[in-house]
């Protein structure tokens, strides 16, 4: 199936499709709660925005977006991304095709070209989303969305959100494959804001701070659909 999936454009698109069909049925059969209260009253006042998240944990972001909203999404360049763009597209998000890889990666997956798109999109009063991640580390925060916020001005902000019903998969980020009917939670942090003339020092407390509020708003997410952190949780878990 992965085989066909990287040689098949034709069938990436029609599982990206059917993906954003599904998300967007699980988001309406929801209880959704969200902690701020008044998160939308908040945030409209600061857009527009950089909105980072864990990665495998970023499938219904998308439903945060109000019509009037302006939004793009990093996503990798990979055959096997392309499944999350076409979703995303379909439920009204741009995406902006580049990784957060390190070193010589960094160009050749499209990094620079990426950071400098997302840059440009928040100049134009476009909202950006992207994993706060070090590529392929899970829940370690790097430096690649506090470049961004140095460079555009533009703050970050932290979101968490958990499923009451939900299967980890057995991928390096533990992606949360979300099930419907259930209770959902959408947690917000304070925000991080990273000066223009910020030198290493200040760029790795941003990172660090950025690090505690998605470690804080994940945890209170979990608890708000009724999960205990218990540490490590096993795959192919129902929640």
């Amino acid at each position: 199936m992965w085989r066909r999936m990287r040689t098949s454009r034709r069938l990436r698109t029609a599982l990206g499709r059917s993906m954003a069909a599904y998300l967007r049925f699980v988001w309406r059969s929801s209880r959704v709660v969200m902690e701020p209260a008044d998160l939308y009253d908040l945030a409209e006042v600061q857009l527009p925005m950089i909105l980072t998240f864990w990665h495998g944990q970023h499938f219904l972001t998308p439903f945060l977006v109000k019509p009037h909203h302006k939004a793009k999404v990093m996503i990798s360049r990979s055959k096997d991304a392309d499944v999350n763009a076409v979703a995303a597209e379909a439920l009204g998000i741009g995406t902006i095709r580049g990784s957060g890889a390190q070193g010589r990666s960094f160009h050749q997956k499209g990094g620079l070209n990426a950071t400098m798109e997302m840059i440009r999109s928040l100049e134009e009063g476009c909202n950006v989303a992207m994993t706060a991640d070090v590529p392929k580390i899970s829940r370690v925060a790097g430096l690649g969305v506090i470049t961004i916020a140095k460079h555009s001005g533009r703050p970050i902000y932290p979101v968490a959100i958990a499923t009451r019903h939900r299967i980890l998969a057995r991928s390096w980020d533990r992606a949360a494959i979300h099930l419907p009917f259930g209770k959902a939670a959408v947690v917000a942090g304070d925000g991080v804001r990273v000066a223009p003339d910020a030198g290493p020092e200040e760029l790795e407390a941003a990172r660090r701070e950025l690090q505690r509020q998605l470690e804080v708003a994940t945890a209170r997410a979990e608890e708000l659909v009724g999960r205990r952190a218990r540490g490590k949780e096993p795959v192919a878990h129902h929640g």
